[in-house]
């Protein structure tokens, strides 16, 4: 009787340990309350400029009859690092979100869209008399975002200057079974401090999130579910479940042999 109490524990310590190492639908499913109808669009998903962003500016006439006038406030950008340039021909944002633009001088730049610091350059240019008909084209040129997991990390270069949290996953090669879903984390810069948000990609509700729509070397961090190590570790434990059953197994079979042997 005692020995069939001791297989009964092992065969049961094993089918829990298989059972912790199953992975539901429910845990790993994206978007799972999306309604069938769809869901409107709150807001416009747009970067904006942030303090060591690095902007390319290009000022034009959209007439061509300033092509001359324009050609003192596209100089900057081949000088290198002198006078707010820098080596990739652009402009860098300082840590107060400022630029040195030619002529016009330091320009406060951040929280601004790409579209919003065309306009506000533009309108500088007119307002100035520089300029009658300024035809501003910016770009980010360093939108990256980074991602690390318990497998690695991966640098997203991001073309269109415009990623969102979903996108950044997809780009990433998207989440393994064990990752935890309610628990992905984004950590941004903010007035001066490393800020992180939490968003659950299961459920509609990331679409609110402050840090849906990722800005310039934000970074996405993962964790992995508590009983990925029952899974990593399953044929070692099942090995050593089928050893210890093997050996109580030789055991009762020479027990029962001995105390046959011994009987009159």
């Amino acid at each position: 009787m005692k020995t069939n109490k001791i297989t009964l524990f092992f065969v049961m310590m094993a089918m829990a340990v298989v059972s912790t190492s199953c992975v539901t639908s429910k845990k790993v499913r994206y978007l799972q309350d999306m309604p069938i109808q769809g869901m409107p669009l709150t807001e416009t998903l747009e970067a904006t400029v942030a303090p060591y962003d690095e902007l390319r500016i290009n000022v034009m006439s959209s007439t061509g009859k300033e092509d001359e006038l324009v050609k003192p406030f596209n100089t900057m950008q081949n000088m290198g690092n002198m006078g707010g340039g820098n080596s990739m021909g652009g402009y860098l944002v300082d840590g107060k979100g400022n630029i040195q633009f030619p002529v016009l001088g330091d320009l406060h730049v951040a929280g601004l869209t790409r579209l919003q610091l065309q306009d506000t350059i533009a309108a500088h240019l007119t307002s100035n008399g520089y300029l009658k008909n300024p035809l501003v084209v910016a770009r980010f040129l360093n939108f990256k975002v980074f991602f690390l997991s318990s497998s690695g990390g991966k640098v997203l270069n991001i073309s269109n200057e415009r990623c969102t949290f979903l996108e950044a996953l997809a780009m990433s090669g998207g989440l393994d079974w064990y990752t935890r879903r309610d628990r992905i984390g984004v950590m941004r810069e903010v007035d001066g401090k490393r800020v992180v948000h939490y968003l659950d990609p299961r459920s509609t509700s990331v679409f609110d999130d402050e840090f849906f729509v990722l800005q310039q070397n934000d970074i996405i961090f993962t964790e992995e579910m508590s009983y990925k190590f029952f899974s990593n570790n399953l044929n070692t434990v099942l090995g050593l479940v089928s050893t210890l059953l093997s050996t109580l197994s030789i055991y009762t079979l020479i027990r029962s042999f001995i105390q046959n042997q011994q009987k009159p």
